[in-house]
């Protein structure tokens, strides 16, 4: 279950930030509304999964996710680069994420 609760908790992550940019410094309402409640419920979600997960492993696979998820978004729907170098580095911060789940 804890697993659970951190793969949501970096999904919502990755909904708090596109709202974020989406919100255009915060002058947006319903982007900044998203933005709040998603990081509510994403700290929630880490903070249940840290009771039984390691400090260290949690926090790096949900800012992991977080961070693939992100880039992903941006490439996909937001145009921005799709670069050799960048996908290099999402793929070693993906490989990153897995290293830390087998070494739970």
């Amino acid at each position: 279950m804890p697993w659970i609760q951190l793969a949501a908790a970096g999904l919502l992550e990755v909904v708090w930030a596109v709202a974020m940019k989406q919100s255009h410094g915060f002058s947006r309402l319903l982007p900044t509304g998203i933005m709040v409640v998603g990081m509510i419920a994403s700290f929630w979600l880490l903070a249940l999964a840290m009771r039984s997960l390691p400090l260290g492993t949690a926090y790096a696979v949900w800012t992991g996710i977080g961070a693939i998820g992100s880039f992903v978004i941006g490439m996909t729907l937001m145009g921005e680069p799709v670069t050799l170098l960048r996908i290099l580095a999402a793929t070693l911060i993906f490989s990153g994420i897995i290293v830390m789940k087998i070494a739970s």
